[in-house]
């Protein structure tokens, strides 16, 4: 299913939950998309309640919802269309986002990264990948954590800088049965100040490429367009200063058209890494 026709059902059919998602950090639900009558369409959707979210010191209460969707709408504006389709929902748990739920090959959900991101010996590193991070086994063996040189992996990496995403685990990687990317959980994104912690950092001090900094202009005009659709979504979405930070990321991407380079004054990857 293309994402209007998934937009337009989340949109217009209810959410009945049918189980919990046990490994995430706030309360998140597999629900069926109903219709009127409560009759299941088909089609599954995640509804994260606000009410489930766990507070953070660093981002205001009861605000992840939000960004998952404003998330949604900025990777859609700029033509990333990486981010599945999501809204926000009064739900039976009350007010929360739903986002459509990503169907993968039955073949593919014993890898949480889709084959993107491993942990390999040096010697095993497969070629063109990109080394993020050395360590080693509880044997002292050395390992290195590395992910493909994909243009789509380099795409999303890019989105992510837009959104300042904090938790970029390689577990919230994957590709849906058309074999599309598809990243999600971006409820700690789009924080004024530099919390990007990802494992995408094998991009670091690499141009982007013109196809995504053409996606970066797309982006930039239609933030630049204060009465147009997605400026005007995100003022639902984003205080004030968030909106001006975000334009700043998108201006200064555009202008130094380079992945920058891990930081060093704090830790740069999320935790766990999947």
């Amino acid at each position: 299913m293309d994402d209007d026709a998934a937009l337009e059902l989340l949109r217009t059919l209810t959410v009945e939950p049918v189980g919990v998602l046990t490994q995430a950090s706030n309360l998140t639900l597999l629900v069926d998309l109903a219709d009127a009558q409560g009759e299941p369409s088909g089609h599954r959707a995640v509804y994260k309640p606000v009410k489930g979210e766990r507070p953070l010191h660093d981002f205001p209460p009861a605000s992840l919802a939000r960004r998952e969707v404003a998330a949604y709408l900025l990777s859609r504006a700029g033509g990333f269309d990486l981010v599945p389709p999501t809204v926000l929902c009064d739900g039976p748990l009350g007010p929360g986002s739903v986002q459509w739920w990503v169907e993968q090959d039955p073949d593919r959900l014993a890898d949480p990264a889709a084959g993107l991101v491993d942990v390999v010996v040096p010697e095993d590193l497969p070629e063109g990948w990109c080394p993020v991070v050395q360590a080693e086994d509880e044997h002292g063996r050395a390992l290195v954590v590395a992910h493909a040189d994909h243009p789509d992996l380099r795409s999303m990496a890019v989105l992510d800088l837009v959104l300042n995403n904090a938790d970029r685990k390689a577990a919230h990687l994957t590709r849906d049965t058309q074999d599309r990317l598809r990243g999600f959980d971006h409820g700690v994104s789009l924080h004024t100040e530099d919390k990007l912690r990802t494992v995408l950092w094998g991009f670091a001090d690499e141009p982007v490429a013109p196809e995504d900094l053409a996606r970066l202009e797309a982006l930039q005009v239609a933030l630049d367009d204060a009465d147009g659709p997605l400026a005007t979504g995100l003022r639902t979405l984003l205080s004030g200063v968030e909106r001006e930070a975000l334009a700043a990321r998108v201006r200064r991407l555009r202008e130094d058209a380079t992945f920058p380079a891990p930081p060093t004054d704090r830790y740069p990857l999320p935790w766990p890494l999947w």
